[in-house]
């Protein structure tokens, strides 16, 4: 449930998305995020700092985005909110007694301490490539970022509603529109799919990698 409850603003991004294109669904995801953090003070009277920190990012820079009509910077919030959860993985790994994976899962699960610290490594490295492929796939695989700018620079306006490309622009101002909306659609799927495959993947590899260290709970007959 808590999983559904967290996945809640990327699927409604997504859905706004494909409603009423970007800045809509940046509005969107900032009212859903405020709303997840307004329920879990009312649920438990406490807000962890990670989400707090995550949606201030997302004001700000979906703020950006809708202000200057600009999607680059809400492009760039997936990475700086996985770079902030890898620093925060790799500085329990210097500082503190216990690893941020062995807090968080310590309770369900027995493994040794070098275990616990191997695998908050490989959690801090996930959230570090998971940062950089979402800047990939904006500036590289998506073709997104290129193809904004040969459009702003065709049109000389300062920002476009990429939704609106039929009704601003004919041509080949039109093809570069649609190129980019096209470009900007490949990144949003990627926010929804491609990321929660990823993560979905790496969950059940450190399953699998807990599953083979994990120590027997002793057996109570064998305690007598």
């Amino acid at each position: 449930m808590k999983l559904l409850i967290d996945f809640l603003p990327v699927l409604l991004f997504f859905i706004a998305y494909k409603l009423a294109g970007i800045y809509v669904a940046t509005g969107v995801a900032i009212a859903a995020s405020a709303a997840q953090i307004g329920w879990s003070w009312i649920r438990q009277r406490r807000v962890e700092t990670l989400p707090l920190v995550t949606l201030g990012l997302l004001v700000v820079l979906g703020g950006l985005t809708i202000a200057l009509r600009d999607p680059i910077f809400v492009m760039w919030k997936p990475t700086l909110v996985n770079w902030l959860f890898a620093g925060a993985f790799l500085a329990t790994q210097f500082i503190g007694q216990r690893t941020l994976a062995e807090r968080m899962l310590g309770g369900a699960v027995r493994v040794e301490p070098p275990i616990w610290r191997r695998l908050n490594l490989l959690w801090g490295g996930f959230f570090l490539l998971l940062g950089a492929i979402n800047l990939f796939v904006v500036y590289v695989a998506s073709g997104y970022f290129s193809a904004h700018q040969a459009l702003l620079a065709a049109s000389a306006l300062p920002g476009v509603d990429l939704n609106q490309c039929a009704s601003l622009f004919s041509g080949a101002t039109l093809e570069l529109c649609e190129r980019a909306r096209a470009s900007e659609g490949i990144w949003v799927n990627f926010k929804l799919f491609g990321m929660m495959g990823l993560t979905l993947l790496f969950v059940i590899g450190q399953a699998v990698y807990l599953a083979r260290h994990m120590e027997d709970e002793p057996d109570p007959q064998e305690a007598r």
